[in-house]
């Protein structure tokens, strides 16, 4: 168990061991505990105080599956509070085998000045001056690293947005086919990255210097049944392979809540072309491969890998939540079209999310029309080009509005809304509303009870506490390195008893199912109190005005929680 801590202001680098306070935690529970500690939360997010946390979970490195998830927390250029993105692909595992708790980036590199962190094989950690890669965007940096050290390694990076500190910049991490298409996207990390001037961090696989487990045989016998878990449960086991998260598009706009044209109907007309089914019978006939394996050791293989007509490679993963954005936000029924934009997001380093709501803004405001899938990819080159229009929309749906003075503005703390209208689905609105780390995708997704009938999208009973119990759940995996789409197979029954079992075995501990949920809150307890101390309150806690002002069609319903509910969903935790 170990700390990297390194001092950008003159290029130092201390090994450390973990401290008292930390131990035990990993992922985004390190990052936010960190965060809340040792970062001043009035501090500017790009300025020397801010401190990138790079985080494996805590079972990260360990022979256990689909634990490949990497944690990175800051102060947020976007929101002014909290974050914690994670991502999926190779990093998390590779610094998982070094024993490797966490990496912490301090201070701030002199203007101009860009490095690059090297850790090699045996844990060593080095710097250097890459001023040749200043601009470059991510697949061309990501095979020149690759080339020059070896294959068998991973990459996280920034692309030019990162560099230009844009708000809706990302971090880009590699996947097991060296692509840097997996994002840590929301809240902006890749500009904090690029403030402290470090462009990549390259980590080589192999390492035989993970944290030892403290009863291997009860591992190997609780691994096997999360692995029997996953396989069988019907999303992780069925949905996933076959359709990735692309198996969503069909239901929610079904249930009318796939918002699109700026968030002003729930249903996206021509959906079914960009749907999951559609777009696996794409891929499979042009030779590309539909069922693609993205993250170490991940055995539900909900990634995909998408080409073009010729069977070039375009993008790899193509995911509903960008299919969402660039495709019903923009009013873009064309799958080539959407891939393209997710792979010029990831080569030029910003959030498919956060951008894809920006331009349905500026689109509703009047500057392009819907449905102009050229005029998309324009605008997304422009965040490259670094003109005036590419500042704006790299800079989130905040931005966007006030420069088009379109106050119709689906953010929430300055992040742009997931791909699930708070309308039709209230107790996500209850999760965009309230989660620290504003409008989120998997902080509270409660997607899954409304597909298989659990709860009504459109009744309000029932939600604000099935969006609470999710978001204390979802902290705690996230701290694991427990990928999303795992974790519902292990979320109770067996399956959560062997989940359970893992982690005991690995620190050698007595955990209890209590134990998980305390866990949890104590990682929304970090995140509210740093946000507390940045300024936020209440009203911040709140969904844009239209949504509780304008019917959705098809159903026609506004969002219909209180104010005073939304206060109780984490405020009941005493929190």
């Amino acid at each position: 168990m170990k700390f990297i801590r390194v001092n950008m202001n003159n290029k130092s680098i201390r090994i450390e061991d973990v401290p008292q306070q930390y131990l035990g935690l990993g992922g985004r529970g390190l990052t936010s505990v960190m965060i809340n500690l040792e970062v001043p939360p009035t501090c500017d997010p790009l300025g020397p105080e801010n401190k990138l946390i790079i985080a494996p979970g805590s079972l990260s490195g360990t022979p256990l599956v689909n634990t490949s998830r990497i944690s990175i927390g800051a102060k947020s250029p976007l929101t002014g509070g909290i974050k914690e993105s994670n991502a999926g692909g190779t990093v998390s595992d590779a610094l998982g085998r070094l024993g490797v708790t966490a990496i912490i980036v301090e201070g701030k590199a002199p203007e101009g000045d860009l490095s690059l962190l090297r850790i090699d094989v045996n844990g060593n950690a080095t710097l250097s001056s890459v001023a040749d890669f200043k601009g470059m965007r991510t697949y061309t940096l990501t095979e020149k690293l690759l080339k020059q050290y070896g294959e068998k390694n991973a990459v996280l990076c920034i692309g030019p947005a990162g560099e230009k500190q844009l708000s809706s910049a990302s971090i880009q991490s590699s996947d097991v086919d060296g692509h840097p298409c997996r994002a840590a996207g929301r809240g902006g990390l890749g500009a904090v990255m690029g403030a402290k001037g470090l462009k990549a961090v390259v980590v080589e696989h192999g390492g035989k210097t993970a944290d030892p487990i403290a009863d291997p045989e009860a591992f190997k016998e609780a691994a096997k049944a999360v692995v029997k878990a996953v396989r069988e449960h019907p999303m992780s086991g069925q949905m996933m392979p076959a359709l990735g998260t692309a198996g969503l598009v069909a239901p929610v706009n079904s249930m009318g809540a796939f918002p699109s044209y700026n968030a002003r109907k729930g249903v996206l007309e021509g959906w079914e072309k960009i749907s999951g089914e559609a777009m696996a019978e794409m891929i499979t006939k042009r030779g590309g491969n539909p069922s693609h394996m993205g993250c170490s050791q991940c055995i539900v293989h909900c990634s995909n890998v998408f080409v073009d007509a010729a069977g070039k490679y375009v993008t790899s993963s193509l995911e509903y939540e960008t299919i969402w954005s660039m495709g019903g936000m923009t009013g873009v029924a064309d799958l080539d079209i959407i891939a393209r934009l997710d792979f010029l997001c990831d080569d030029i380093g910003v959030d498919t999310m956060n951008t894809g709501v920006a331009i349905a803004i500026a689109m509703d405001a009047g500057y392009r029309n819907f449905g102009d899938g050229q005029a998309v990819i324009e605008m997304v080159e422009e965040i490259a080009k670094d003109t005036e229009l590419g500042r704006i929309i790299g800079s989130g749906p905040t931005a966007a509005g006030k420069y088009f003075k379109n106050a119709r503005i689906p953010a929430v703390k300055n992040q742009g809304v997931a791909a699930y209208d708070p309308r039709a689905m209230l107790g996500n609105g209850v999760t965009f509303a309230t989660c620290p780390m504003g409008a989120d995708h998997t902080a509270g997704n409660l997607v899954g009870e409304y597909l298989v009938g659990a709860l009504d999208p459109l009744n309000p009973e029932g939600q604000v506490e099935t969006s609470r119990n999710l978001q204390i759940g979802v902290a705690a995996v996230d701290s694991t390195g427990m990928c999303f789409m795992a974790a519902a197979a292990l979320a109770d029954g067996e399956g959560g008893a062997a989940f359970l079992k893992t982690i005991n075995a690995k620190f050698g501990i007595q955990l209890q199912p209590a134990d998980v949920g305390a866990l949890g809150i104590r990682v929304l307890t970090a995140e509210r109190e740093f946000n507390k101390k940045a300024g936020f309150t209440e009203k911040d806690d709140r969904l844009p005005r239209f949504y509780y002002e304008e019917p959705l069609p098809p159903h026609n319903k506004v969002f219909a929680i209180s104010d005073q509910e939304l206060d109780s969903t984490l405020g009941v935790l005493g929190i």
